[in-house]
């Protein structure tokens, strides 16, 4: 009887996780063919805007798969109109095969929302679901308990372990943007994303007015950040203004700090590889610190800010001995912009705004009597910055 695989999927982009989870399966499965099949409109989410055509992540899934002779790119879903269900593909398949074991290729987070999709049922009397997971407890836990509800209802359910490369597509379109996607994506894949300039890559990020510097921040920042990046940018700005500082690279500066917030560690440390940028010991054992170094790198070589902004990124987050006007200002607006609420911000927003050096240093100090409490490391730029500040005796 032969064996065949089923996995869909937006592929938006189609990277090194997708082809090696899909080699993965045609050896755990013993499959005779696995179909890689590109959707045409996701029923469960919309695509992200400028998102590439549907028959260019088709080629972008068939260029991928490169020599793997028992993985097939299908045009299956993009020849349907309307949103592709999974349960129509499932069908129509088995249509095709009638005598084939049928296996339905799927993620952790799609296996444990399995019931809400359309006609699960449809689905397992068609297929048996094959479930990539990592195997972590918490995440073996909940899939082990699905597993053993879908199978009392009468669904055939296959567990592969697989050492997934940890990306979203998602973060890997933040990535093709800092031009730093390299090692996630098949060379053909990548060079196919540059060439047709997909994902704004083709878009020239150099002076961007302030409207435009926003649109494109925004849309790179997670929903859940955006209110603090624009809070940050309204307070800098009212400091500048307060100080005699730079009104519009304060703006800037505060607009771009948490450019690449959003990445985890690894991918900070990836973004730093690509950049040939030298880490010290405490940056590399903590890799969440690095968005402040990283975005100031991202502001310097893909938005070609000035180094006034470029610098104030850069230790917005530690600080540093002997800051400037401008690194202060994006340092304690970051700290205390409107949208910020704990113990002691009232003092420091009362503070800021009649001397922004104390506010700086109340700032440090609420910062590192925190990582104490938790036992956390503290940074040494932020020890220095701390020296600096009650040297000079602010």
């Amino acid at each position: 009887m032969e064996r065949i695989g089923i996995y869909g999927g937006t592929f938006n982009p189609p990277h090194l996780g997708h082809f090696r989870a899909a080699e993965q399966a045609v050896e755990a499965l013993r499959l005779d063919k696995l179909l890689m099949i590109p959707d045409r409109i996701a029923p469960h989410k919309a695509l992200p805007v400028n998102s590439p055509a549907p028959m260019e992540r088709l080629e972008m899934v068939r260029m991928g798969i490169g020599d793997c002779a028992k993985v097939q790119v299908s045009d299956l879903e993009l020849n349907r109109q309307g949103p592709s269900y999974t349960y129509e593909t499932v069908e129509q398949l088995r249509s095709y095969y009638p005598q084939a074991e049928l296996f339905l290729l799927m993620g952790t987070d799609m296996f444990l929302s399995f019931d809400a999709w359309r006609y699960p049922q449809r689905i397992w009397q068609q297929a048996s679901l094959a479930v990539l997971y990592r195997g972590d407890r918490d995440e073996r836990t909940a899939v082990e308990a699905q597993k053993a509800k879908l199978e009392s209802l009468g669904a055939r359910v296959v567990l592969i372990n697989n050492p997934v490369l940890a990306i979203s597509s998602t973060d890997l379109r933040r990535m093709l943007i800092f031009r730093c996607a390299g090692e996630y994506l098949p060379g053909k894949v990548a060079s196919y994303i540059y060439e047709h300039g997909l994902y704004g890559t083709g878009k020239d990020y150099r002076g961007l007015s302030l409207e435009e510097l926003e649109q494109v921040v925004v849309s790179l920042l997670k929903p859940s950040r955006v209110a603090h990046v624009l809070g940050c940018r309204q307070t800098a700005v009212e400091l500048a203004r307060r100080y005699g500082a730079d009104e519009t690279d304060a703006a800037r500066a505060a607009l771009l700090h948490d450019i690449t917030k959003a990445l985890d560690g690894p991918l900070q440390l990836t973004l730093c590889r690509e950049y040939g940028t030298m880490l010290n010991a405490f940056s590399v054992k903590n890799p969440k610190t690095l968005h402040a170094l990283t975005g100031s790198l991202v502001a310097e070589r893909i938005f070609w800010e000035n180094p006034a902004v470029v610098d104030a990124i850069a230790c917005h987050t530690t600080g540093k001995a002997n800051m400037n006007l401008l690194e202060k200002i994006i340092y304690v607006a970051d700290y205390m912009e409107p949208n910020r609420d704990f113990s002691g911000v009232e003092a420091l927003r009362s503070l800021a705004y009649t001397d922004i050096s104390k506010a700086l240093k109340l700032g440090l100090q609420m910062t590192l009597d925190m990582l104490r409490r938790q036992g956390r490391e503290i940074s040494p730029e932020s020890l220095d910055a701390l020296g600096y500040l009650e040297t000079a005796g602010v």
